[in-house]
């Protein structure tokens, strides 16, 4: 069997290249392990899948942080208005909420999936489902692909079988070992987008407890970095988006139960340290004989609130007890929560993976290797990672458009 482009996998990344690919009028072939495409797709935002965020592409880049210059071409090329229009042109209407997120306005991540499926289907794709790859070979001016059902012969090959987590998804690292069997340097996959494991146990007492906006600091190698957004206490540690977008930054450092890097958790970052102590001595002054404990949830849950005034030895304290000393102590605690990250969760529970394919041997314009002509990537196979918000799968769709735009010619 022989075709111009063979796409391996077929999600996010791996639909879009056959899309742009068969547009551009070359014969098409996907071929996935799983019954079904897009497994991890729908998995994506909760089963709702944030798809896009409202950023330009501008802004894309710099949110990638160094990853993001080799990302430009290809966001500017397909930035997040175009996929937005692409899905739209297609009968999925998109809605943004308050946080640029951008979801399908049906909130249901199976309408990405099958309008993707069914465009790739009407511009000629041939899928093969349930067909694992077990080798890439290059044979003369062909690539040889072994299946479990057979041998295909094919010009182009867009590896975009993702990374290492949500491996139940069908994304168990093949493609980097396809990859590394054709020449190419593979960075450590590690955890990104995970929850964090602190050495305090204390977080496994309020578990399930959020704080809708936060701001998280630490300092890398003398270095600050700060994150901001929802935040929720886990069994082990802490979790949601602040806590994720964080771990991205964290994940190259950890783990390290040794020297546990420390972060310190603003409650209430709409608030400044001054205002705070004025309004705490106010509800002080209005319910004097309430417990400090009572005090502070008014500012923070409830049960955050008894945590810390545990911490602090005074959650039982009246509050017109509450020396001035003590209580700004508490202030500055709810200012600044410490808490010392010792690892993140195992990779298979991350949203993304960090590492993989190296982006120094890939044309960040077209996706082709520099190492193997005809050999292109897209997607989380690649050496890149972004925050929460949309902003992987928009990677993936815009690697993705490209390389099977480039592989078509």
């Amino acid at each position: 069997m022989g075709t111009d482009v063979c796409i391996i996998g077929a999600g996010a990344a791996g639909l879009m290249a056959a899309i742009h690919s068969a547009d551009a009028k070359a014969e098409t072939i996907v071929v996935e392990g799983n019954t079904a495409a897009g497994r991890k797709l729908l998995q994506t935002g909760g089963g709702r899948c944030n798809f896009t965020h409202i950023a330009s592409a501008g802004e894309m880049v710099r949110a990638f942080g160094p990853r993001g210059r080799f990302l430009s071409y290809g966001l500017h090329e397909f930035p997040p208005q175009y996929v937005r229009d692409f899905f739209r042109r297609s009968g999925l209407e998109s809605r943004v909420e308050q946080d640029g997120c951008v979801y399908p306005a049906s909130g249901r991540a199976s309408d990405v999936r099958d309008v993707l499926v069914n465009i790739a289907k009407k511009a000629g794709v041939r899928f093969y489902f349930g067909k694992s790859v077990k080798r890439i070979m290059r044979d003369g001016d062909l690539f040889a692909i072994h299946t479990s059902g057979g041998v295909i012969e094919a010009e182009k090959v867009i590896i975009a079988t993702g990374g290492v987590s949500w491996p139940q998804s069908g994304s168990r690292g093949d493609g980097y070992r396809f990859a590394g069997e054709l020449g190419h340097r593979i960075i450590e996959p590690r955890a990104s987008l995970v929850p964090l494991v602190t050495r305090e146990s204390w977080p496994g007492e309020i578990a399930g407890t959020a704080v809708e906006e936060v701001k998280i600091s630490a300092v890398i190698e003398g270095r600050k970095i700060a994150v901001s957004g929802p935040m929720m206490f886990t069994d082990d540690g802490i979790g949601g988006p602040a806590a994720l977008d964080l771990s991205r930054l964290l994940t190259d450092y950890l783990p390290n139960r040794e020297n546990p890097i420390e972060i310190r958790i603003d409650m209430v970052c709409k608030t400044s340290e001054s205002e705070l102590d004025k309004q705490i001595c106010g509800h002080i002054a209005d319910n004097p004989k309430k417990t400090v404990a009572n005090i502070l949830a008014f500012f923070v849950p409830g049960r955050i609130a008894a945590i810390l005034c545990k911490l602090l030895d005074c959650h039982c304290l009246p509050a017109c007890e509450l020396k001035k000393d003590m209580r700004k102590k508490l202030v500055r605690l709810v200012k600044a929560v410490p808490l010392s990250i010792v690892s993140t969760r195992p990779i298979d529970g991350a949203i993304v993976t960090r590492g993989g394919v190296s982006v120094d041997e890939v044309q960040p314009k077209t996706m082709e290797s520099r190492i193997c002509p005809g050999l292109f990537f897209a997607g989380e196979v690649l050496d890149v990672d972004g925050p929460c918000g949309g902003y992987n799968l928009q990677m993936c769709w815009s690697t993705g458009a490209l390389a099977g735009r480039s592989a078509a010619r």
